[in-house]
């Protein structure tokens, strides 16, 4: 049991060092902060204009579209890289099943710009 404990021990200094560090930065900037708040500071701060309706107001869900359609695009375009650095190694069907999943990327793509997702009127 001494010898599990002594394997742990590196471990439990660790997250004591992280806890305290984290304890010690936070009451230090409570501590040292300036607390100076003018209207400008305290005032809510969205997209650049001020807020003019309570929080459950109609919002366009063309904007939800195009970051959905931005990450997914995005994050299945990062599946090349790796793809393309061991392109040497994988022949024909690692090949292949990177052009069916293009395929279906550029279905996607054709489907959604058809639909007028794309369009901003």
């Amino acid at each position: 049991m001494n010898d599990l404990l002594r394997e742990y021990l590196p471990i439990l200094v660790f997250l004591a060092l992280a806890i305290g560090l984290g304890l010690v930065l936070i009451l230090a900037a409570a501590v040292v902060a300036v607390r100076n708040p003018d209207s400008e500071k305290v005032s809510a701060y969205e997209c650049g204009f001020n807020a003019f309706d309570d929080a459950r107001m109609k919002f366009d869900v063309r904007f939800y579209l195009v970051s959905i359609l931005f990450i997914i695009f995005d994050l299945e375009i990062a599946f090349l890289f790796p793809w393309a650095v061991a392109f040497g190694q994988m022949g024909l069907v690692g090949f292949w099943s990177m052009m069916v999943f293009l395929a279906v990327l550029t279905i996607g793509f054709a489907y959604e710009w058809k639909k007028g997702a794309l369009e901003w009127e």
